[in-house]
């Protein structure tokens, strides 16, 4: 762990788990020397990290089921569009009601496949609904739609509901010694409401069903949670070739991307070698040029001339190193990329805090990635946000980098172009937020924004470690 000296925020971003596909059993927890393990404090240290993964994958699975009970009510909302939908075609008017009901559909769909993807393996989508509506009707992924609908518009929004009801039956069998002799006699009863309880051993005894209930939520919980998100990920995927399909159209596009980014980066680099340090060099020749006159009259101006030559081939040299260094970084090449987000921290004019824990090297490409990333975002937040303090959080986890930069300024940033951008609060700045999607997406990384007006805005940035 690594943490920048440059006004400390008090909250990390740990990424959650995905209880849909990550595994139950915890990371093995780092070695130890060998005088630790003699001593025994290994297993303590171990033993808290077993309940601290535990804690955060029933968490997690708890927030993936109460999001899948809101999906749930969609589809359930969507299912009885299609039914009145079919009721209407017995009177005939039911093929008007019929696209938009399918396209109600899809949206839900839609929604569902962008919650399983945060909680687990991307769900791709499928082509736009055909045009014709014998097409839509007839079309696989519509029908595959149809059939989730009905079965998470049941199951999902059920598991939700248990989901929601085994935290509630818990605490209040946990905590139900502390109050019940406070309320009604007719209240005093556990909660599966089993019996009602009038005295003291009848009030202890229905902590053992709270321990129980506890039980059934951490051994239980995450197989709920998968079991919501089954349907989803089995009915919702697209065909094989309708897969392969949208996928080389994702890679063609990322790749024409990467393209135009690696053209834009080359532009920029000549730009700064045309505009700096090439005017300086020749601000030397021509200095020495004079110095060379001068020195057969006048000795003294050719020294001076000399003197601002050296002058004019040291700011030419500092710049070159500043191109240099926008290429890569030497501290990347030589150190790591907590160390040279550290370094961009402090060159920072808002007070950032880096929070960086990231084992072992990525791939060399992914790291540069990385860094310019962060420093565009801190770029905007430095001139569009008027933030007060930025936070830049780096987490390793299993294959993928994990990057959060997230500042208190004002919100509202903005790809050019109109999607959401990312990297600093403010209406501004939206060309730079274009240029961090095109890196991300060259390596095949994803990017998300939450910058709501008034703020705080959040980018977070995920690329794979080895591309």
């Amino acid at each position: 762990m690594q943490r920048g000296t440059h006004d400390p925020s008090g909250r990390t971003a740990d990424a959650p788990a995905r209880p849909a596909s990550a595994p139950t059993t915890p990371p093995a927890p780092a070695p130890v020397p060998a005088s630790a393990r003699s001593s025994g404090s290994a297993s303590p240290a171990s033993a808290s990290a077993s309940v601290s993964a535990r804690a955060r994958l029933v968490l997690d699975s708890l927030e993936h089921l109460v999001s899948g009970f809101g999906t749930g009510i969609l589809a359930l909302v969507a299912l009885l569009w299609l039914a009145v939908t079919a009721l209407a075609c017995l009177v005939g008017v039911g093929l008007l009601l019929l696209p938009s009901a399918l396209h109600a559909v899809r949206a839900v769909a839609d929604r569902e496949r962008a919650r399983l993807s945060r909680w687990g393996p991307e769900v791709i989508g499928p082509p736009p609904l055909p045009s014709g509506l014998r097409a839509a009707i007839t079309d696989r992924a519509v029908r595959r739609e149809v059939a989730w609908v009905a079965v998470h518009g049941v199951l999902g929004t059920f598991l939700g509901v248990v989901g929601l009801t085994l935290p509630l039956n818990a605490a209040h069998d946990l905590s139900f010694p502390l109050w019940w002799s406070l309320v009604p006699e007719s209240a005093a009863t556990a909660a599966a409401g089993w019996w009602t309880v009038r005295d003291w051993p009848g009030a202890l005894l229905v902590l053992p069903m709270g321990a129980g209930w506890l039980a059934v939520i951490l051994l239980g919980m995450p197989a709920l949670a998968r079991l919501q998100a089954w349907p989803g990920r089995r009915l919702l995927r697209p065909g094989a070739g309708t897969d392969l399909v949208l996928r080389v159209a994702e890679l063609t596009a990322t790749r024409a991307a990467a393209l135009d980014a690696h053209a834009t980066e080359l532009r920029r680099i000549e730009r700064s070698l045309h505009d700096g340090t090439q005017n300086r060099l020749v601000a030397v020749t021509v200095l020495i040029g004079a110095a060379r006159r001068a020195l057969a009259r006048d000795p003294a101006d050719a020294v001076a001339a000399l003197d601002r030559a050296q002058d004019a081939a040291e700011q030419a040299l500092a710049e070159l190193r500043a191109v240099v260094r926008g290429i890569l970084p030497p501290v990347l090449a030589d150190r790591s990329l907590p160390d040279a987000l550290t370094a961009l921290a402090a060159d920072c004019p808002v007070p950032c805090e880096i929070d960086a824990d990231v084992p072992g090297r990525c791939a060399a490409s992914v790291e540069a990635t990385a860094y310019f990333v962060v420093a565009e975002a801190l770029t905007n937040v430095a001139r569009h946000s008027g933030a007060r303090r930025a936070v830049v959080t780096v987490r390793r986890r299993d294959d993928r980098l994990c990057l959060t930069v997230r500042d208190d300024g004002r919100g509202g940033a903005r790809e050019a172009g109109g999607s959401g951008g990312s990297g600093g609060s403010g209406g501004s700045g939206g060309s730079g937020l274009t240029g961090i999607r095109r890196r991300t997406e060259a390596h095949d990384g994803t990017m998300e924004l939450a910058s709501p007006t008034g703020g705080p805005t959040t980018l977070e940035v995920t690329l794979p470690c080895g591309s």
